[in-house]
């Protein structure tokens, strides 16, 4: 039987924290929804519904719930506004390998929030959870996340052709991944579960 997991409360850097999905977190489901890269590359509804925004944070507790990994949601430490998501999931992790994907709001872009939340999340799985391998995928077309992966510890690894149907075609993707015995900074503590 698969265990549940706790998604646990984390600092990100001074400005950021990353917390579990709550209900009141709908506002940024709309935000994102309204976005024209987000819903092609996650669950997020679109069109944006109540309901459906709803069932959306229902679904992260359920990843949670059955094991398949870590939703967050990254907030600002000053307002607790959240920006956007960043997640850890364990499907491979049989394999000894774990993936990370995240997206930012429109007006969070920019400012490091991604670069915090990834170094964050990567050094906790890396050490804490001694994954031993935490692997992305990026775009190669997003510079964007490109350097975020870089500046966080990530090595590029190559470039994986028609890797991922992304808004109704086949398109290529990076990978970039860190070993847990590469010790990449991270500056994160748990604040809670």
């Amino acid at each position: 039987m698969v265990q549940p997991l706790t998604v646990p409360s984390m600092t990100a850097g001074p400005d950021f924290v990353l917390r579990p999905w709550e209900l009141s977190d709908l506002p940024l489901v709309r935000e994102a929804a309204a976005d024209d890269y987000i819903p092609l590359i996650t669950t997020i509804p679109s069109p944006y519904s109540d309901e459906a925004a709803e069932a959306f944070v229902r679904r992260q507790w359920d990843r949670a719930a059955t094991g398949a990994g870590y939703p967050f949601v990254v907030a600002r430490t000053r307002d607790r506004r959240p920006v956007g998501s960043i997640g850890l999931w364990l499907r491979d992790l049989p394999e000894g390998r774990a993936s990370v994907g995240y997206w930012l709001v429109a007006q969070a872009r920019g400012q490091g929030v991604a670069g915090a939340a990834l170094r964050t999340i990567s050094t906790w799985a890396l050490h804490d959870l001694r994954v031993p391998r935490v692997q992305l995928l990026v775009e190669p077309w997003n510079t964007a996340s490109v350097r975020t992966a870089e500046e966080s510890g990530f090595r590029r690894e190559g470039l994986l052709r028609g890797w991922q149907q992304v808004g109704g075609e086949r398109r290529d993707m990076v990978m970039y991944a860190a070993l847990n015995d590469e010790r990449p900074s991270g500056d994160r503590a748990v604040t809670g579960g």
